[in-house]
């Protein structure tokens, strides 16, 4: 019997075994990014030795690139040619790069961070973005507290930010999205909040009532809904508090939520239960794909352990129709 998440409108499959790998390209390591293209081809953004997996919606494997280039990929999101801004904050870079791994260009100087805290880009960047008009918006993130606004060629414009918990500041800024007016939404996760801000970077709003946002989607630009992966508690005290995530929660563009998947037991491994769902996006249809750092959040909960030789770091949730 299939696990349901969700309810009314917004009920999901969980589809086990979706990924179809040949054995020597095992998926045995952390998902930190995951996007559709225009054809719902499935682009993977992993930290193994093969960087990039390439699947069709059905889960059959397509492709793998990326080899010696990504040290620690983080996020990924694919244009409307489906160009793909692959930012690794191991490398504290942003390269673009074609469907079939061509680099086109790279922001950022590979292996060389910025001073820390220094808001000069980057310094573990985390994310990237476009603007309508295909201006870049890239979140930095670890060892800043920035996001960083570049012309469509990777002409630094200007930036905005500073650590802090007041409107406009952050507190490590995750991941980043627009829409299709222009607007700008930013996953500040351990001030447990989304900010909102115009294309000038001037702060508009934020959205409340999450638990640590991590990973964050704007699915349908005319009438927009947004996918939050939630992480769950990380300390010891509250590792086990219910209720808290890790899950997903489906907000409108008001911050309402619409609906909430998974969470109230708290992490798990078995089937309709997330670790630390990281990367999240949806295909033409609806069905949700998740990214889970498993084994970075393994060892952040589970200090001296042994981490078990294979964990699952990839989901695909099918939208009930």
């Amino acid at each position: 019997m299939s696990v349901i998440l969700g309810s009314g409108e917004h009920r999901y499959r969980v589809i086990e075994n979706w990924a179809k790998l040949p054995p020597e390209l095992e998926l045995t390591s952390d998902v930190g990014g995951v996007a559709v293209d225009s054809k719902d081809r499935v682009y993977v953004f992993n930290r193994g030795p093969n960087p990039m997996l390439v699947f069709d919606r059905e889960g059959n494997f397509l492709s793998t690139w990326g080899q010696g280039i990504f040290p620690r990929a983080h996020g990924i999101f694919i244009d409307a040619d489906d160009m793909l801004y692959l930012t690794d904050d191991g490398d504290h870079t942003v390269r673009k790069c074609t469907p079939e791994g061509k680099v086109l260009f790279t922001i950022g100087i590979p292996g060389k961070p910025a001073p820390f805290m220094s808001g000069e880009p980057f310094h573990r960047c985390t994310h990237t973005a476009l603007s309508p008009k295909g201006e870049i918006y890239v979140s930095d993130g670890y060892g800043n507290a920035r996001v960083h606004k570049y012309s469509p060629d990777g002409k630094l414009l200007f930036s905005w930010g500073e650590p802090g918990t007041d409107p406009g500041q952050f507190n490590i800024v995750h991941n980043i999205v627009t829409d299709a007016d222009g607007w700008v939404y930013v996953a500040d996760r351990e001030n447990h909040r989304v900010q909102v801000f115009d294309g000038a970077g001037k702060y508009e709003a934020q959205w409340n009532n999450l638990h640590r946002p991590c990973g964050l989607y704007c699915h349908r630009q005319d009438r927009p809904e947004f996918l939050i992966g939630e992480l769950g508690p990380g300390m010891n005290v509250n590792i086990n508090v219910p209720n808290l995530g890790p899950r997903l929660t489906i907000v409108d563009k008001k911050g309402n939520r619409i609906a909430r998947l998974g969470g109230e037991q708290g992490p798990g491994q078995e089937v309709g239960k997330f670790l630390a769902p990281h990367g999240v996006t949806m295909d033409s249809r609806g069905d949700i794909y998740v990214g889970e750092v498993s084994y970075t959040n393994f060892r952040n909960v589970n200090p001296g352990k042994p981490v078990p030789p294979k964990m699952r770091s990839l989901q695909k949730l099918e939208r009930v129709h």
